[in-house]
């Protein structure tokens, strides 16, 4: 290949690489202007039940707590579907009181927990609302939590 033509190439791959974040945003649009959407939940659905609720919840705090070691007062409720948002969710809340990193403990916490399809979607801090009557049990697993 000549010089030219070797210029010619990365000249090529350099505009397709420009181009190319562009044409996707393209192909992700929508005509009728809804945002994208993984699922087809509208909302109104009901939501299949997180079988495996109690183990998501345990590698999610894993990561969520600075220092996961020696949690206190855990205490968690079984799922139950709310409107969260507009959206039927269900969801278990949780309670804990956090180590800190000087070894005392933290005031109790109470976290939303919610699922989309069966699975572990987010946590919302504010539970007013939302946890209003959970009914907790002993949650000793998130107690047990290692680094």
């Amino acid at each position: 290949m000549t010089k030219n033509g070797l210029q010619l190439g990365k000249s090529a791959k350099r505009a397709a690489i420009l181009l190319l974040p562009i044409a996707r945003a393209a192909c992700a649009g929508s005509d009728d202007g809804r945002s994208i959407s993984y699922t087809d939940d509208r909302g109104v659905a009901n939501q299949p039940y997180p079988n495996n609720y109690r183990a998501e919840v345990l590698a999610f705090m894993k990561t969520y707590l600075n220092n996961p070691v020696g949690v206190h007062d855990a205490a968690m409720a079984e799922p139950v579907q709310r409107t969260v948002g507009g959206r039927l969710r269900y969801v278990s809340c949780l309670r804990f009181a956090p180590r800190e990193s000087d070894g005392s403990y933290r005031e109790v916490r109470e976290r939303a927990v919610l699922y989309v399809d069966g699975r572990l979607d987010r946590v919302v801090e504010n539970t007013s609302d939302i946890c209003a009557g959970a009914v907790y049990a002993p949650f000793p697993e998130l107690g047990k939590l290692t680094r």
